[in-house]
């Protein structure tokens, strides 16, 4: 279907354009951009008047929930809450309940997404069997069959000298890293941030310190191995820091973080709320204002959903025995778009959420240049809606902003030159 994109403002970080001008699609690929084809009959038309269009966003960090936990998501239900949020490219990362260490496993994710066909979806391999922090999985076979990366996911390697083999082992075969740091012996127990929050409610605190003292051992070994590694859900302002200085020395590291660490912090616990328990805890205010200033620097180049689905019942319990996450593809884009407030571009934030991730992961994603895959969002940065279970579309409804007035709407998702999404 050949698509005209009429009068919205085009903005792409990856070649530095901001301007309000028209965009053709031909046989799912970008056509042109401002000036019409020559012969070029338009299928459709889309009216983008007074909205943004960009690249379709590229989330690092989701949790599909199948194979494993289908009654909390399934690759249909959650690919099409992706979209619902704008994200068009995802990355699925191992978790204890869906272990990416097989290429079967991973082909049956690429099977499962291919039937959705909502959005595409990466796998993170496993970097250890099982995620058991013992052996090295089988990282060439992980590769081949199409593994954009390895990942222990929440799980620690305790043992640094398997982590400096699992690091040796990536590097030969050119894959990234991305890593947790949480220090397994520091952070034991705890489910919130260590401090007068925490003591006052009688809640096991999870220190700084425990991130802090992991990303020093984990810069560490990169320095000797030469390993490429990304450091996922940065969560402390002097993590932020050390990344920081080890980027100036030439390390080759990247980082991202959770769009909820920008704007919650460990008060909003508070009453006990579980839909603030996340893995890494939100921290304090200092914190958050750190990981600000990260973005804005270009340490941290990367703003994610964590997206973590779960059943109501997960959250039910006493909260340090509610399961952590946030069902938070649908919330991102506002979140992200929240970010102007404190001095960061439109163009810097969009470029945080395509252009960015996509050069990390090494996909062709996050850019609108001609022949480039037309995969698109389409937003208005100025209509305000409210967050609930009925304009949720995810399976999970976990998401401590539910009830509240988010701004910035996705009103049309393209993938591949098709409309996946629509808000009617």
């Amino acid at each position: 279907m050949n698509i005209h994109i009429q009068g919205g403002r085009l903005i792409d970080a990856s070649q530095g354009i901001d301007r309000i001008c028209d965009l053709y699609i031909a046989n799912g690929k970008v056509l042109a951009i401002g000036e019409r084809p020559h012969n070029f009959e338009s299928d459709h038309s889309i009216d983008a008047s007074g909205k943004v269009v960009c690249p379709g966003l590229v989330d690092m960090q989701v949790c599909l929930r199948e194979p494993g936990n289908s009654h909390k998501g399934t690759i249909a239900s959650e690919s099409a809450a992706a979209v619902a949020g704008g994200v068009t490219s995802l990355c699925c990362a191992p978790d204890i309940t869906s272990v990416t260490d097989t290429t079967a496993v991973v082909e049956l994710i690429r099977l499962k997404a291919e039937k959705a066909a909502k959005a595409h979806v990466y796998v993170i391999g496993a970097l250890t069997k099982g995620l058991n922090g013992e052996e090295i999985s089988a990282m060439q076979s992980l590769k081949e069959a199409g593994c954009v990366g390895v990942s222990n996911g929440h799980c620690p390697i305790k043992n640094s000298q398997v982590m400096r083999r699992a690091m040796e082992y990536a590097r030969t075969m050119d894959m990234t890293l991305f890593l947790h740091a949480e220090d397994p012996w520091l952070s034991q127990g705890g489910c919130a941030h260590e401090g007068a929050v925490s003591t006052r409610m009688g809640l096991t605190g999870i220190p700084s310190c425990a991130e802090e003292v992991e990303v020093a051992k984990l810069l560490q070994l990169v320095e000797m191995t030469g390993t490429r590694v990304h450091f996922s859900q940065l969560s402390t302002a002097k993590a932020v820091r050390m990344i920081s200085r080890a980027q100036f020395e030439g390390l080759p590291i990247s980082a991202d973080v959770a769009a909820h660490q920008l704007h919650l912090s460990h008060i909003d616990i508070a009453e006990f709320n579980s839909l603030c328990h996340v893995q890494p805890p939100l921290r304090s205010e200092r914190d958050r204002d750190g990981l600000r200033e990260g973005l804005r620097e270009g340490v941290i180049g990367v703003i994610c959903s964590d997206h973590q689905p779960h059943d109501k019942d997960a959250k039910l319990a006493p909260f340090a025995e509610t399961e952590p996450g946030i069902s938070a593809l649908e919330s991102l884009l506002p979140l992200a778009l929240r970010l102007s407030d404190s001095g960061m571009s439109l163009m810097d934030i969009i470029g945080c959420l395509t252009t960015t991730p996509a050069k990390i992961l090494d996909i062709a994603a996050g850019s609108l240049a001609e022949g480039c895959c037309a995969d698109i969002c389409i937003f208005d940065p100025e209509e305000y809606w409210v967050l609930s279970e009925q304009t949720m579309v995810s399976r999970g409804k976990n998401n401590p902003f539910m009830g509240r007035e988010l701004k910035g709407r996705v009103h049309y998702t393209l993938l591949a030159g098709a409309v996946v999404y629509h808000l009617e």
